[in-house]
């Protein structure tokens, strides 16, 4: 277990380099941030001064070593628009993205499991087949639109909930959440459930397909025959086998929701890592796009780790060392 973890962080360090090098190399030929951020009426010797207080007068590869020694002692430089620290800037944003990605994560394992093996179980029936046809609606919807559609009928013609903003926060282990008060909670639910329907679509076709597959093997017909309950029968022995699957599936897909929350936060004007991500490439903020890559690159990286560590406490034939093979 141990050696495994070991080579998985070392792989992951690796990655997160070449990924360093590949998005510094794009963002630096990406147009020129200068011309955003100093005026026409600057003088010469004012702009001079502008860029090499930015440090761009440096050639590109002294700038990308700067910024990665900087880097290993958690130093990602400063903003070119505000002149904050970007470690400061990110970790700021960093839970509103994470509470709204665990938030939709939750919705799509409690909405979609229940359904999906509703489904599966019961694959005749008018309602089950309502649920597949539903899914597959869920997959080619985009985000943006369902987005625009539910701030119209919910907040404007409705007003149920409001159409963007994070709403009241609480602190919660030195970080701000707002699940933990009611304005929150209506902030919440709107951008949550956006972020949320691709994976539900996801999970209930994967959980329909599992427990159809499930409910004919032989353990689960030999269970029928020695008289053991349908809860019993679902809840041990279909569970947990579609549950290897499932957890592969959510843990990916945890990861996609943080690093493609872009889209949602900027509808729903949510204060998270993606809108930050976009105001910086409108400003060609170099330091602030780098450092959120590599930021959401890590913990994509992380979750697929324990992942795999899952993986394997849920099926014991499975073992980690074998995974890192």
């Amino acid at each position: 277990m141990l050696e495994f973890i070991l080579r998985r962080l070392l792989q992951s360090v690796l990655a997160l380099w070449a990924m360093s090098l590949l998005v510094f190399a794009g963002v630096y030929v990406v147009g020129d941030p200068i011309a955003l951020m100093v005026p026409d009426s600057a003088t010469p010797e004012m702009r001079t001064q502008i860029i090499a207080a930015l440090g761009l007068d440096q050639p590109a590869w002294l700038q990308y070593w700067h910024f990665l020694t900087h880097s290993l002692h958690g130093d990602f430089g400063t903003s070119f628009l505000t002149g904050a620290p970007v470690a400061q800037m990110i970790l700021a944003r960093m839970p509103a993205t994470l509470e709204l990605s665990v938030i939709a994560m939750l919705m799509a394992i409690v909405i979609g499991i229940p359904l999906g093996m509703y489904a599966g179980l019961r694959p005749e029936k008018l309602s089950s087949r309502l649920i597949t046809a539903s899914s597959t609606i869920g997959f080619s919807l985009p985000t943006f639109w369902v987005g625009l559609i539910m701030i119209l009928v919910c907040s404007v013609l409705l007003g149920w909930l409001p159409s963007g903003g994070r709403g009241a926060t609480r602190s919660l282990l030195g970080m701000q959440v707002s699940f933990l008060t009611l304005d929150g909670w209506k902030h919440l639910i709107l951008p949550a459930f956006n972020l949320a329907l691709f994976n539900i679509a996801l999970i209930i076709r994967l959980a329909y397909s599992s427990t159809r597959e499930a409910a004919l093997t032989d353990y689960v017909k030999f269970a029928r025959a020695k008289g053991l309950s349908a809860s019993r029968i679902v809840g041990v022995h279909i569970l947990k086998n579609i549950m290897i699957p499932l957890v592969t599936v959510i843990g990916i897909n945890l990861g996609g929701l943080i690093a493609f929350s872009i889209v949602t936060e900027t509808v729903f004007a949510w204060p998270g890592m993606g809108k930050l991500l976009i105001d910086s490439i409108n400003g060609l903020d170099r330091p602030v796009v780098i450092a959120y890559l590599l930021t959401v690159a890590a913990i994509y990286m992380l979750i697929n780790l324990v992942v795999d560590i899952l993986y394997s406490l849920l099926d014991p034939r499975i073992s980690v060392a074998a995974q890192g093979e």
